[in-house]
């Protein structure tokens, strides 16, 4: 099974993240960026996991082909992962997180989801 993960950039973050009724996490990276491949495989794995996949959606945003989101949400330093709930930032990570601090920070947010008919 392939990873779930989807490609963001400048031209579609408005529709793939700021508007969707899932919560988005995004990665800010880049191709150079070591602790971004690092931490890549473990976004894959959440984006395919029974207890995450259908809570959040793992975004991947190049930081390169796509400075001005990057610039409008001030990440300074990369890997940045940025939690979107209800089109808003609600957490940021910066830097390597193995995976069970990462879902530490992020269970929080998407265990409150309300259940709708």
């Amino acid at each position: 099974m392939g990873s779930n993960t989807v490609v963001v950039t400048d031209a579609n973050f408005e529709d793939v993240v700021i508007n969707s009724k899932t919560p988005v996490l995004v990665d800010f990276w880049a191709e150079w960026c070591g602790p971004c491949k690092m931490i890549a495989p473990i976004l894959d794995e959440i984006s395919t996991d029974a207890a995450t996949k259908d809570k959040v959606v793992i975004g991947k945003l190049d930081v390169d082909a796509n400075q001005s989101t990057a610039m409008s949400f001030g990440v300074m330093s990369i890997p940045t992962m940025m939690l979107f709930k209800n089109g808003k930032p609600v957490a940021t990570l910066v830097g390597y997180q193995p995976r069970a601090q990462l879902l530490g920070k992020l269970m929080p947010h998407l265990s409150d989801e309300k259940v709708s008919a």
